[in-house]
């Protein structure tokens, strides 16, 4: 055993996440060395309404957090950090549960971060056009608080009236230790539109009709901020401190929001003789993305950037001092699990992992290997197409109506298809983060490498798709728990152990490994396959004022194109046998579907494209590519054409409708005419 003088001196970090509570004992230097684990019950009563219980999650904490410090000499613990999912808890005025619920059941107190109930109250809100929205992306999500506060109004008049205290999970966490309702700035900033120089704005919430919050000094939702990593209180309270299993007084953190906690325990981290494109350079080069459940992406900046769509900026409210942005996706992980899960073939997939002692997304992986023969995987989804907003949009589209859609299936139901819907599903996910950097670079951001933590982190399919669709490397946590170190990293900032946020961040984050891009597989990967629908979102773009659009490469490019899609048979003569008004389009340029489109845009194959609108079809489907696209659009006024003859001469798998365009035939189709 150490002496007193030498003793490891650990700190404990709690998480609360979707579906379960982890807790972690974690030393000085950032390494993991006790960890536990229990889920927490999720009611859903009705579609897109999600609750839980504040006191399962507290009874939760307790038990893993008993478990870590297990034999454990308590006088080497010095501190303790919250992080929790940014879930609403209600409380009446005696810190009684209260419900939000039509039931009436007050134990389920809790509206979860995910839950769509306050569709028309975000709209609401969004209609004032309130000056709090430009930190918002310029829209506030149905998964903050304001909208869903406003629909316990309207909609639970007991409950509102009775209601005493408003807490976002992780400051619930803190006042349950400490017994003190100070919130943390990173929750009232990110999720209440509270600012760090201006405090409330008053106009805001009587101009939505919750003045009452006014009247009472921001009581209910807080009026007592504190910086992350401060100390709260006289630390934990008798009570809490036998729950917990932990010596009385020990240091308490403000809290963070769990994505935040993760982006702590990693975006700071040394990178010193990994050859990355962010040694030397500033924080700032970084993003962190935190993937589990939904996936978020944090990005920093030494002045505040306003980018249209992705949240913030928020100054102080992961790294102190510095402003952050934070982009988004509403379901990855839930969405993975949903589309494998619900598959005919999940029961033979479950069967086949279990022979083999794996889990099923390694499987799923090996499986991938075996029939991608010798072409990388990513090509395996050429006519396969994920639109992967099943949960509405959180960035940078910021529309929580849109639905997910498949593209491309077959009558097949066997382990192939699963595993091949699986990929597409993985690759739409990563077409949407590079969405979401390039939505931030456009507005000032720099951005050169990915820090990636969380529970799909784990998956080396998901974090390669990233680095070959992104085109940059990804930068793994030596320790997986990133997010538990983040929380150990704000307890041991109260313990005054370190001076500073940014030097525990320093010391406690290690990297571990370091995935490069494969910038063959991102040309293929990120276009042809199911992220094609990602980009196509982009929109508004173009009006077609009743006539539909479409790109034409000229034709002196298109020798190019296609050889780099499949090989061109030798001397082949894409003009022989055509009639005349084929040979016109030939001379001026070849038709694309509109997944090819993305793929001759994106890819930055090309100069300046035309684009051709025919006279005569009916107009059935009205592209929106994005205004901000790497090449201007030159508009080519051509002869109405009969749509009989109308192939994409990139697709090599046959002829088949594109998407909805019934009388276009291209899509992923036939090679020649």
């Amino acid at each position: 055993m150490h002496s007193k003088e030498t003793a490891v001196r650990y700190y404990v970090g709690i998480d609360v996440g979707s579906a379960s509570v982890r807790a972690a004992l974690v030393d000085g230097c950032g390494t993991v060395v006790a960890h536990a684990e229990q889920p927490i019950q999720i009611w859903e009563p009705q579609p897109d309404h999600y609750e839980q219980s504040s006191a399962d999650i507290w009874a939760a904490c307790c038990s893993v957090t008993k478990k870590v410090v297990c034999g454990v000499d308590a006088a080497q613990i010095r501190g303790i950090g919250f992080d929790a999912t940014c879930s609403l808890v209600v409380l009446d005025k005696q810190f009684q549960p209260l419900a939000v619920n039509c039931e009436g059941q007050n134990h389920r107190n809790v509206i979860m971060w995910m839950d769509h109930r306050a569709v028309s109250q975000v709209e609401l809100i969004n209609a004032t056009q309130h000056r709090v929205l430009n930190y918002v992306g310029g829209a506030m999500s149905v998964e903050m608080q304001p909208p869903k506060l406003l629909w316990i109004k309207e909609n639970l008049q007991e409950s509102w009236e009775k209601a005493g205290y408003f807490f976002d999970l992780p400051d619930f966490l803190s006042w349950k230790a400490t017994g003190v309702t100070a919130r943390s700035l990173c929750t009232v900033v990110c999720k209440w539109t509270y600012t760090s120089d201006r405090g409330w704005d008053d106009s805001f919430w009587k101009m939505i009709g919750l003045e009452c919050l006014v009247k009472d000094k921001y009581e209910k939702i807080g009026n007592h901020v504190l910086s992350p990593g401060e100390a709260v209180g006289k630390g934990l309270t008798p009570e809490a401190a036998k729950d917990l299993g932990l010596p009385e007084g020990i240091a308490v953190a403000a809290s963070l929001i769990d994505a935040h906690a993760g982006g702590l325990g990693v975006i700071g981290a040394d990178v010193k003789g990994h050859n990355l494109p962010c040694e030397n350079q500033p924080i700032t080069s970084r993003v962190a993305m935190i993937c589990g459940t939904s996936s978020c992406h944090m990005g920093v900046s030494e002045k505040p950037i306003f980018v249209p769509g992705v949240w913030g900026p928020y100054f102080s409210a992961m790294v102190p001092g510095l402003w952050l942005n934070e982009g988004g996706q509403s379901a990855t992980g839930k969405l993975i699990d949903h589309v494998v899960r619900g598959h005919v073939a999940f029961p033979e997939l479950q069967s086949k992992a279990a022979a083999s002692a794996h889990s099923i997304y390694t499987y799923l992986n090996s499986h991938l290997d075996l029939i991608k023969k010798s072409l990388p995987v990513g090509f395996l989804t050429v006519d396969l197409h994920v639109w992967p907003d099943f949960h509405g949009n959180r960035s940078p589209l910021t529309d929580l109506t849109l639905k997910g859609m498949v593209v491309g299936l077959t009558l097949s139901r066997g382990l192939d298809e699963l595993a091949l819907i699986y990929l597409a599903t993985i690759q739409a996910i990563a077409l949407g983060t590079r969405h979401i950097l390039e939505t931030m670079q456009a507005a000032g951001h720099d951005i050169n490498t990915l820090f990636l933590c969380g529970g799909l982190s784990k998956n080396p399919l998901f974090v390669q798709m990233h680095a070959d669709i992104t085109g940059k490397p990804v930068v793994l946590s030596k320790e997986v728990e990133s997010v538990l170190v983040g929380a150990a990293i704000l307890g041991a900032c109260a313990s005054g152990d370190f001076a500073s946020i940014q030097e525990a961040m320093a010391k406690m984050g290690k990297i571990g490994k370091v995935v490069q891009p494969n910038h063959e597989h991102k040309r293929r990967g990120t276009t042809l396959s199911s992220a094609a629908p990602s980009i196509l979102q982009r929109g508004p773009g173009f009006t077609s004022n009743g006539e539909d659009k479409h790109i034409v490469v000229p034709k002196e490019q298109t020798a190019t194109l296609r050889k780099k899609i499949h090989e061109t048979p030798p001397g082949e003569d894409s003009s022989q046998g055509k009639s005349q008004e084929q040979q016109h389009v030939i001379q001026c340029g070849v038709f694309l579907c509109d997944c090819c489109v993305l793929f001759a845009l994106t890819d930055q194959l090309f100069g300046p494209m035309a684009v051709f609108i025919p006279k005569s079809p009916p107009s059935l489907y009205k592209p929106s590519l994005a205004p901000s696209l790497q090449h201007p659009l030159e508009l080519l006024h051509l002869p109405a054409i009969t749509p009989d003859f109308r192939n994409c001469f990139l697709c090599p798998s046959g002829s088949r409708s594109c998407l909805v365009i019934q009388w276009l035939h291209c899509c992923v189709c036939a090679p020649s005419w």
